[in-house]
């Protein structure tokens, strides 16, 4: 397994954080991949993956660098990895670090961007010799690289993240909130353990497990440590300097397609429109603490619905460390599938907390 040894204080000043700049890099390795690990991911590539492939056909030079600084992978069972992805594709490199900065408090997209822009040419191809593991292909040996992966990430902000931007950082908002709630609850080795259940967990003896690699443990003591959590179904990890480092987690609410957030008109009759968007969003696990940040209903209200969906055998619910994720049960799966043909009122919406993006 790969783990770092990471003092008290350490742990103690390390926080969460929200990065638009991680957000944009999973989708572009959800781009790369080109599966979906649920039909949310599945219906957000068919609408653009064709002009990100048509994109990267007509500039072979960026399709080239891309193909060299993510790990290859294939769909798979999730398995962790350092420097790779999580989540149902099973990494086989590294990613070019220099694609990947770790994030900083209150960052903007424009600002984080910058900083790949600026990385030294040389540095960037060392970087693409270890992703690769080999020599860089000759079509590599040029200076523009951090400039061109730069234009590939602001392609892929403005493209495919940005229009959807507001909604997931309410749902990354929402799984901060539940974390943080964690951690006050039973501490840092609670959360670690639930962060990607089965990768990463504290050790004891000061060590945080980050994957299932044999990699060389890395002293990071004293160090800036930062947990980032990104929508797409992925993860990784990034350092930068020896000071900075940073853990990007899929959060336990996966972006649904906008379809996966509209209640069947006679679902909401039966239930109550406030009720069954509940039981639609449990298409993916999520706490109490993350339906109320998602929605925007009352934390009473929330509650209120979770036991009458608990009751009648429409939802599940499980402990994970010492938080409560509920999900949709297979009746509850039957009964929206029951609605789905007919006509349906779209969820509206729900306001969130502001951001810097």
């Amino acid at each position: 397994m790969g783990w770092w040894q990471v003092n008290a204080d350490t742990l103690a000043r390390s926080r969460f954080l929200l990065s638009p700049l991680d957000e944009t890099f999973a989708a572009l390795k959800l781009l790369h991949v080109g599966v979906g690990a649920h039909p949310g991911e599945t219906e957000w590539l068919r609408t653009h993956r064709p002009a990100y492939r048509a994109r990267l056909a007509a500039d072979p030079v960026t399709a080239l660098l891309v193909k060299a600084g993510l790990p290859r992978t294939t769909a798979r069972r999730p398995r962790g990895a350092g420097g790779g992805s999580w989540a149902g594709r099973e990494p086989e490199g590294w990613i070019a670090d220099f694609l990947t900065p770790p994030p900083r408090d209150g960052e903007t997209f424009e600002e984080a961007v910058a900083r790949v822009r600026a990385a030294r040419p040389e540095a960037a191809r060392a970087q693409l010799r270890v992703s690769l593991g080999g020599p860089v292909p000759a079509e590599l040996h040029r200076d523009d690289l951090p400039d061109r992966a730069a234009t590939l990430l602001e392609y892929v902000w403005d493209q495919t993240v940005r229009p959807y931007w507001a909604r997931r950082r309410r749902i990354l908002e929402a799984d901060v909130a539940a974390r943080t709630a964690q951690v006050s609850r039973g501490g840092w080795a609670a959360a670690l353990d639930t962060l990607v259940p089965g990768r990463t967990r504290w050790l004891g003896e000061n060590r945080l497990q980050v994957n299932l690699h044999e990699f060389p443990p890395r002293e990071i003591s004293g160090a800036e440590l930062v947990f980032v959590p990104v929508t797409v179904q992925t993860g990784w990890v990034s350092w930068a300097d020896g000071d900075r480092y940073a853990v990007i987690y899929p959060c336990a609410g996966a972006l649904a397609d906008a379809g996966d957030r509209s209640v069947p008109a006679s679902l909401g009759a039966l239930l109550g429109a406030a009720r069954a968007e509940v039981l639609v969003l449990l298409g993916s696990p999520m706490s109490t603490t993350q339906l109320t940040a998602v929605t925007g209903q009352a934390l009473g209200s929330v509650g209120r619905h979770l036991k009458v969906l608990l009751d009648a055998g429409l939802v599940t619910r499980r402990r994970a460390g010492r938080s409560v994720l509920y999900s949709r049960a297979a009746a509850g799966q039957v009964l929206i599938e029951a609605g789905a043909p007919g006509p349906s009122a779209t969820v509206p919406a729900p306001t969130g907390a502001s951001i810097r993006s």
